[in-house]
């Protein structure tokens, strides 16, 4: 899987990333760093909307997790279960949204347990960027279900 064809399943797949014009930056093992402009994100105060900002960091949490069982040749369904967003300071222009397993070190764990059950949680990290800035914290938990179309 490269960039364009994760941003292309991502617009195909989950509208509101078209809609926002998000572009996957980067793509590895260890993270995943999504943008989007301002001008579709946009709120009352000429800032990113607070929505976007989640949405965004959402996207790239999912799509860490996407592109690391895609990788492992795990299908899975992922739905979040939880979240939480905190916003450090208003994004005037593009944003970015760059993903992390909270904790690297749960990863194997996460997949025994999603083999022999068939369903695992996971947290995954995100920082939301403005130019490179820190913007907001995102943390959510993930989970993983078999035996259903990704």
């Amino acid at each position: 899987m490269t960039p364009l064809d994760l941003e292309t399943y991502l617009h195909a797949h989950i509208p509101l990333s078209a809609a926002m014009q998000v572009h996957v930056e980067e793509m590895a093992e260890e993270h995943v760093r999504l943008s989007a402009p301002l001008a579709p994100n946009i709120n009352h105060r000429e800032t990113v909307f607070g929505g976007s900002a989640s949405a965004l960091s959402i996207l790239s949490a999912w799509s860490l997790l996407h592109v690391r069982l895609t990788r492992a040749g795990v299908p899975a369904r992922l739905v979040i279960q939880s979240n939480r967003m905190d916003y450090l300071k208003p994004v005037a222009g593009a944003f970015s949204a760059r993903s992390t397993l909270a904790d690297k070190g749960n990863w194997p764990g996460f997949l025994r347990m999603f083999h022999r059950r068939g369903k695992a949680r996971i947290v995954v990290a995100a920082e939301l960027l403005d130019d490179g800035v820190l913007a907001g914290r995102f943390e959510g938990e993930f989970v993983a279900l078999a035996n259903v179309e990704s």
